[in-house]
């Protein structure tokens, strides 16, 4: 996708930014969307709030967990 050293920039500044979200708890809706369309084509996707109040509660132990 993109070329050159300035690409390779861009590709891991998107990796350290995800990984930082992931360490303060903060959820990737992106990955989340991109995972459900390529595994689980016919399932609804939820919205943005309703997919950060699921991690919240998957977080803080509420119950409820991943699909993969």
């Amino acid at each position: 996708m993109f070329t050159g050293l300035g690409g390779e920039l861009r590709s891991a500044g998107r990796y350290l930014g995800q990984a930082l979200h992931l360490m303060v708890g903060l959820p990737d809706y992106d990955t989340y969307v991109a995972h459900m369309r390529n595994k689980h084509p016919g399932q609804p996707v939820m919205t943005y709030e309703e997919f950060f109040r699921e991690r919240q509660k998957a977080r803080y132990g509420s119950g409820a967990g991943r699909c993969c």
